[in-house]
């Protein structure tokens, strides 16, 4: 009898019946074996019998049951990766590299099935890491808080808006705001009687621009056209972050 196995890089039949594991390990069905290798399943069983005859195991767990298409249940063996290479060691090189292979698969994907811990400390500590995950999970909703409040502003908004009415969606005073974008160079005035203007990198970058509007003369009543800064919709949602993140 030869021992010895080849390589193959063909992947199993996929019409084989998937491999049956539980929590605590992996395990291969009988009627998975017959599908490999091409045996009667009641061979298979047959072989397994004596196999664990010989090695005189009587452990239950190696027994189980399934339903057949009738939906009648019927006897089968779920085997470890050890009783499997030894059931099959009789079998031929093909047949035995078969089974090698899909025990390979099937240890492959259960070392990547979540660990159920089983003891206490493994539970404790699963329950710690839960846990710290969960902190880093709230800290990062509260910082991206503003910019979540400052969307569903923006939702009921169109177009730019004056810095004044910016202000009143992000719920800030408007001197606030104003004070807030001078000093940290979104706008400027030319002198203390001037109107703002938009410093030109805010402007590159879409958060504001200039618009022409018409306002009323306070000396006359009679309405005049100026250049006014104005907030875009882009602007608004950087412009609620930056400034519910900073202390005014």
């Amino acid at each position: 009898m030869h021992t010895t196995t080849t390589q193959s890089k063909s992947p199993p039949d996929s019409s084989v019946l998937a491999g049956v594991r539980n929590m605590s390990r992996q395990v291969m069905s009988s009627r998975e074996i017959a599908d490999l290798t091409g045996k009667r399943h009641d061979h298979v069983m047959r072989d397994i019998r004596r196999m664990l005859e010989e090695l005189q195991i009587t452990d239950p767990r190696f027994g189980g049951s399934y339903r057949d298409g009738s939906g009648r249940s019927l006897p089968c063996f779920f085997l470890d990766r050890d009783l499997t290479e030894t059931l099959i060691t009789g079998y031929s090189i093909p047949l035995r590299h078969r089974v090698i292979v899909r025990l390979r698969e099937l240890e492959d994907h259960f070392s990547e099935a979540p660990r159920v811990p089983t003891t206490l400390p493994e539970a404790l500590r699963l329950a710690a890491d839960q846990a710290e995950e969960n902190q880093k999970l709230h800290m990062v909703i509260q910082q991206q808080a503003p910019k979540v409040e400052a969307l569903e502003r923006l939702a009921n908004t169109q177009g730019s808006l004056c810095i004044t009415d910016a202000a009143k969606h992000i719920g800030i005073q408007p001197l606030q705001v104003f004070a807030w974008m001078s000093k940290n160079r979104w706008i400027y005035r030319r002198s203390s009687f001037a109107n703002w203007s938009a410093f030109q990198p805010r402007i590159s970058s879409g958060l504001l621009e200039h618009k022409l509007v018409k306002v009323k003369n306070n000396e006359s009543e009679e309405l005049k056209i100026v250049e006014q800064v104005m907030v875009t919709r882009r602007g608004l949602v950087v412009l609620a972050e930056k400034i519910n993140g900073a202390s005014l």
